[in-house]
């Protein structure tokens, strides 16, 4: 069976999790989209672990995990990873890199960053970690692919090819210095002896296992409203968030995802700029956000401080909506349980007319949330593993949520541990 495993959200609903739990019933996993600008936290035997290009099924010994081709690879990263996994018991972890994914490249994240400057109070919150740089240059194909490491003459032109470009921008628009395309070559070439004993033609590799009836994870990024195409744009990711573009990213057939498990937090975060309309401020989202998680609400890959909010149904139903969603995993719901009552957004006003549809980016801008409250459960639910043993305002605050989504959760995690799950 092929299973997808994405957010309905902003990101950070604990996909990390999930996967990893997953997979232990996994042959595969598979990363099929973003790169190191977002990381996935698991906690298990092994330790705390914050993963940013490695699948999170690295942890199962029997577990082939993959990078896709749809992934941004960022291999100082790779490496870094590699050498962190391996450190903490993982002495022969199971690697595939596909042939065909493109090189984050070093002059990737200098534009990023290089952006963001120019733009000032008008940037989009990038964690600059290159990835908007990376995708221009993938679909305006000025990108380097893995296997040009293998073809010297071949890398040298593109690189050359690249600069040439670059260095007009540069000069002109950033007023930095030039790119140098001799030293790149130098550097991106002594990739090439790291990353070979990994690298291999994963499509051949997924059709066999396709037709062997292998159990494959399809682990995605971020969440569907940082999708670019009908996410909250252009406040968005670079590359598709979405269960349907797994099949392109990892090279599967999409016919074959039977599941799409769409993972969404009990209340809300975010990271980054753009409308977030259950966002709340001051001392009352300070003590949700040291409260949550497994450590506090911050980046995975930054440390700054996540944007916090009350559940949001019109987002999540939108973000469930668009996934495909066959199951929703409801994460982080044991957070809440120092609260007396409890928020959630069930609708938006907009011009004076409440809705429940997921609207454009200038109308998101301006609605405003629409609540109902729900009492709280007042006391610790880490523990507990059967759903009809959580309080009754536990389970009356999920069944509520899953009126208003219209989507079936059949998993509830009640903390931040890979044993620390209730199955409906």
């Amino acid at each position: 069976m092929i299973k997808a495993i994405v957010g309905a959200n902003w990101g950070d609903e604990g996909k990390g999790k999930i996967t990893d739990m997953l997979a232990a019933e996994a042959d595969i996993v598979i990363r099929f989209q973003g790169g190191s600008n977002a990381g996935h936290t698991i906690i298990n035997d092994y330790g705390k672990f914050a993963l940013h290009q490695m699948p999170s099924g690295i942890f199962n010994e029997n577990t082939v995990n993959i990078i896709g081709t749809g992934v941004a690879f960022n291999i100082p990263y790779f490496v870094k990873e590699l050498n962190y996994i391996k450190e903490s018991g993982i002495k022969n972890p199971k690697i595939m890199i596909s042939d065909r994914v493109q090189i984050l490249m070093p002059y990737h994240v200098d534009f990023d960053t290089y952006e963001e400057a120019r733009l000032a109070n008008k940037q989009f919150g990038s964690t600059k970690s290159g990835i908007a740089p990376f995708y221009s240059d993938k679909y305006a194909k000025t990108g380097i692919q893995i296997c040009d490491l293998f073809y010297p003459e071949i890398l040298k032109e593109r690189i050359e090819a690249a600069c040439e470009i670059k260095n007009v921008l540069l000069e002109n628009l950033y007023h930095m210095p030039k790119l140098d395309p001799q030293k790149i070559f130098d550097e991106v070439i002594g990739y090439k002896d790291i990353v070979e004993p990994y690298i291999a033609n994963t499509e051949e590799y997924f059709f066999k296992a396709v037709q062997e009836g292998k159990n494959i994870l399809l682990e995605g990024q971020l969440g569907a409203l940082k999708d670019p195409d009908h996410g909250i744009y252009p406040m968005t990711t670079s590359s598709s968030t979405l269960a349907g573009f797994a099949a392109v990213g990892a090279g599967l057939p999409p016919h074959k995802i039977e599941k799409v498990i769409t993972v969404s937090k009990a209340y809300s975060s975010a990271v980054g700029a753009g409308a977030f309309v259950s966002e709340i401020f001051g001392d009352e989202a300070q003590e949700l956000r040291v409260r949550g998680g497994d450590a506090g609400e911050f980046g995975a890959t930054t440390g700054r401080p996540r944007r916090m909010g009350w559940f949001d149904c019109v987002a999540t139903r939108y973000g469930c909506m668009l996934q495909g969603t066959t199951d929703v995993a409801f994460t982080a719901i044991d957070v809440l349980g120092y609260l007396d009552e409890i928020k959630v957004c069930v609708g938006y006003e907009i011009d004076g007319k409440v809705t429940k549809e997921f609207p454009v980016t200038p109308l998101l801008e301006k609605a405003k949330p629409v609540y109902k409250t729900l009492p709280g459960w007042k006391c610790d639910i880490r523990g507990i593993k059967e759903y009809d043993k959580l309080p009754k305002e536990a389970r009356d605050y999920v069944e509520f949520i899953e009126k208003e989504i219209g989507f079936p959760i059949t998993i509830v995690s009640n903390g931040p541990k890979r044993s620390e799950i209730i199955y409906r």
